[in-house]
């Protein structure tokens, strides 16, 4: 804030009539300009806004973005409020959206609460003395995908103006929708699994039932074949007959052998192509699992308005390795909700590979994406964790649910433990 506002500046510095008093005596100050000088000299300097000043409009975006279930939870338990212990997410979440505007009815225990767990952006933020830095910042922290603690440094910050909030407030909106977005895409993506997945048991079924008809056949006709062959002759027909009959069964028992090869030569093919369809079978029940308890902890993260398990606390450094920059700021934000230290280097794109060593000796484990890495960075990964004796974990892809379902990573719990 200047010294002297744009008004003040305005002011003649001396009274119209002193000055035609005195001709070309000095200036001095009027009495009232002197008093309004000392007023603003004696003004104390602006604080940060406070959570119950915010408009009703701001305070679901602040608590749904800034604030987990848990944090809300023990906010709530502080007020001798029991009843939110069981209460679903959303109840939790409405409750303190009403909290949030009463100064006196637990809104200073929210903002304390918000001021605890972004304090770090808080303090970059605190860097800032105009409007055009503290939106510089802003900016960067989107850049990065470091939303929350950004989101609340932003719009607390003593230059942060009217307009200002209002453009952050439309971008973390938009940003809601983008991540509900790519969850619904997941969700699709599983129900698609599950309908191929019922098409290959049919198959499956069919074909089974068409081996058990084949081989059905192939008895009764060898049977057919045996009792034609063993049975005696009720007659002894003439020398001549006996012959004929004798070679018109072997000219059957060879055309019946020749039949037999070829139905246990399809019946060979169709056991391996049914222990193809068992094997993707296996693969796509796999699959279904592996997707369902990453989106099972994707929502744990992020919460879908049911009531789900938290994340296990991890008291460990991860490194992550590639991947896409503008997620690092989300994954970051979900390894401290499990407690956890996130390191990242994007894999040589920008920065050297020979940082590498030191990530990996820093790190208690080293997470990995596959499909957004280049081979190069992921064998000198392997080998260094392999050398460090660190824990390596690939990932499916590079999304949120990938990295949600490492967080719960029997053996990372382990570590963790």
């Amino acid at each position: 804030m200047p010294l002297f506002p744009a008004a003040l500046l305005d002011r003649p510095l001396v009274s119209p009539t002193l000055a035609g008093a005195v001709g070309r005596a000095p200036l001095l100050p009027t009495r009232n300009l002197t008093r309004e000088l000392e007023e603003l000299l004696a003004r104390p300097p602006r604080q940060r806004s406070k959570l119950w000043e915010f408009g009703s409009n701001l305070h679901c975006s602040i608590i749904g973005t800034c604030l987990s279930t848990a944090e809300l939870r023990q906010v709530f338990l502080k007020l001798g409020r029991k009843e939110v212990i069981g209460a679903s997410e959303h109840d939790v979440h409405a409750s303190a959206v009403l909290v949030a505007g009463k100064h006196q009815d637990g809104a200073k225990l929210l903002h304390k609460a918000l001021d605890r767990r972004h304090r770090i952006a808080i303090s970059q933020f605190d860097k800032a003395k105009t409007l055009a830095e503290v939106r510089a910042l802003w900016r960067e922290a989107s850049d990065r995908g470091d939303i929350p603690g950004a989101y609340w440094a932003a719009l607390t910050h003593p230059a942060c103006d009217d307009r200002l909030v209002q453009e952050i407030f439309a971008e973390v909106h938009m940003l809601s929708h983008l991540v509900g977005a790519a969850n619904r895409a997941d969700i699709r993506r599983l129900r698609q699994l599950e309908q191929e997945k019922a098409e290959l048991e049919a198959r499956l079924a069919r074909k089974e039932q068409q081996l058990l008809e084949a081989s059905a056949a192939r008895d009764r006709a060898l049977g057919e074949l045996r009792t034609r062959v063993e049975s005696p002759p009720i007659k002894s027909p003439p020398r001549s007959e006996n012959e004929s009959a004798t070679e018109e069964l072997r000219i059957r028992l060879s055309r019946s052998e020749t039949r037999r090869e070829r139905v246990e030569t399809e019946l060979a093919e169709t056991r391996d192509a049914l222990v193809r369809e068992q094997d993707a079978h296996r693969s796509t029940e796999q699959r279904e699992a592996e997707l369902r308890e990453e989106i099972r902890a994707l929502e744990t993260a992020l919460g879908d308005g049911r009531e789900v398990k938290p994340l296990p606390q991890l008291a460990l450094t991860l490194l992550y390795v590639g991947g896409k920059p503008a997620r690092i700021g989300h994954l970051r934000e979900l390894a401290e909700r499990a407690g956890a230290e996130l390191l990242y280097h994007d894999g040589g794109i920008e920065e050297r590979g020979g940082l590498l060593p030191g990530l990996v000796s820093r790190a208690d484990a080293v997470l990995i994406p596959v499909d957004c890495v280049s081979h190069g960075a992921m064998s000198q990964v392997k080998r260094l964790c392999r050398q460090a004796g660190k824990k390596f974990i690939p990932l499916r892809g590079a999304g949120l649910a990938p990295f949600c379902a490492a967080l719960k990573d029997r053996a990372l719990v382990a570590m963790g433990d």
